[in-house]
């Protein structure tokens, strides 16, 4: 496309100096009905994007500290949530959907909101005791202001895209996609649509390790592709991948979060889960950037998947415009749609972060090293199975 080019130094002194156009992606979706997309590169210099919805590959690191004796801890619980433990002595990972032994709706993603908003949380840990730490048991309360670091890791988030979800069986089905009633009486997505961070820029022009991100209310980074990062899967004629492609591996500062964008959350017969708030500020580089940026929901199309078959065959395309409307055509019925994750919280999240961006407050920097321009993902083949 043309000839309109911008640099993120030109972008940044144009910030520095008040001048920046910042638009949320709604806002410059909306542009779509009237601009073209050198319009639009002319324009806007940045474009902030949002999502907040359930990703269960969350956890993070927490550093107790040392007692004196000292120990090196090997069974580990947080209001008797087992964690790992085997990272060093006063180390360890919460993972999110790690649950209590005796109650299945609490886990990890309750230790970490309720640390998150200064909750008191329940240490117990046991040792073998050794030379150098002696200590064999230890049990105590502790709280953000009393531990080393809380650095939020979460290996798989931001999908950029997801498949809805239905059944076909007689049966309800219990998923991470939500409850999905027998012969295909609903349909479940998850998605922030045009808001959605990965959808915005779906080839990573300016997302790459060391990008910053809104992540839990903090400015954290992309530490690397995300588990699961897929790049080999069909796009629409927009060159949005039709079913789950690209993730990001995200890190931040637990402690300087909020629980108003980390929640616990728990899906019926399924599990816990944690909800995150994830956004970037994209630059509108040129006339591409002002394409991607303008997507609007009718244009984004996801898979719709029978999760009561294996495999989870796709049964049909359907637009984010459709499945946002409260019901689809499906078969000649019409089938009640249902999100799973929060679109206003998606677009205040936008908000917020171009409130950021135009303070100074959310840096505007290009990436250190880029994403894998190619990468599928393989399952796991079973080479013995023990049971047989």
């Amino acid at each position: 496309m043309g000839e309109v080019k911008k640099s993120w130094e030109e972008i940044n002194q144009r910030l520095a100096s008040g001048k920046a156009v910042v638009l949320t992606a709604e806002e410059t979706a909306e542009l779509a009905k009237t601009e073209t997309p050198e319009q639009v590169a002319k324009k806007v210099d940045v474009v902030t994007t949002g999502t907040f919805g359930a990703m269960c590959s969350s956890g993070m690191f927490i550093n107790f500290g040392h007692p004196e004796p000292p120990i090196r801890m090997e069974h580990i619980t947080l209001d008797g949530v087992p964690v790992f433990g085997g990272v060093a002595a006063v180390d360890a990972y919460i993972g999110a959907t790690e649950t209590h032994p005796d109650d299945g709706r609490f886990g990890g993603a309750h230790i970490i909101e309720k640390l998150i908003r200064g909750e008191e949380v329940y240490l117990e840990a046991h040792a073998k005791g050794t030379d150098c730490y002696p200590r064999k048991d230890i049990a105590t309360y502790i709280h953000k202001d009393r531990v080393n670091e809380m650095i939020l890791t979460n290996p798989r988030n931001a999908y950029q895209n997801y498949p809805a979800a239905t059944n076909s069986t007689h049966r309800t089905l219990h998923t991470y996609m939500g409850t999905l009633l027998p012969s295909f009486m609903n349909v479940n997505y998850s998605t922030s649509g045009c808001l959605s961070p990965l959808l915005n820029d779906p080839y990573l022009r300016t997302i790459g390790i060391g990008s910053p991100v809104f992540l839990g209310g903090a400015v954290g980074s992309v530490a690397w592709n995300g588990t699961q990062f897929n790049t080999e899967k069909p796009v629409n004629d927009h060159g949005i991948p039709l079913s789950n492609a690209r993730t990001l591996m995200l890190v931040g500062n637990a402690k300087e979060m909020s629980a108003d964008w980390i929640r616990a959350g728990y899906y019926e017969k399924y599990g816990v889960t944690m909800y995150v708030g994830v956004g970037f500020a994209i630059p509108v580089l040129d006339e591409d950037m002002a394409y991607r940026v303008m997507i609007r929901n009718e244009d984004i199309e996801t898979s719709l998947c029978d999760y009561g078959v294996d495999g989870h065959p796709a049964l049909m395309r359907v637009t984010y415009r459709d499945l946002m409307s409260g019901s689809i055509e499906f078969r000649g019925k019409k089938v009640r749609t249902a999100p799973l994750s929060s679109y206003r919280r998606a677009r205040l999240l936008a908000e917020t972060l171009k409130q950021m961006v135009l303070k100074g407050e959310f840096p505007l920097i290009p990436p250190a090293r880029p994403l894998p321009e190619h990468s599928r993902v393989q399952g796991l083949q079973i080479i013995r199975d023990r049971r047989a």
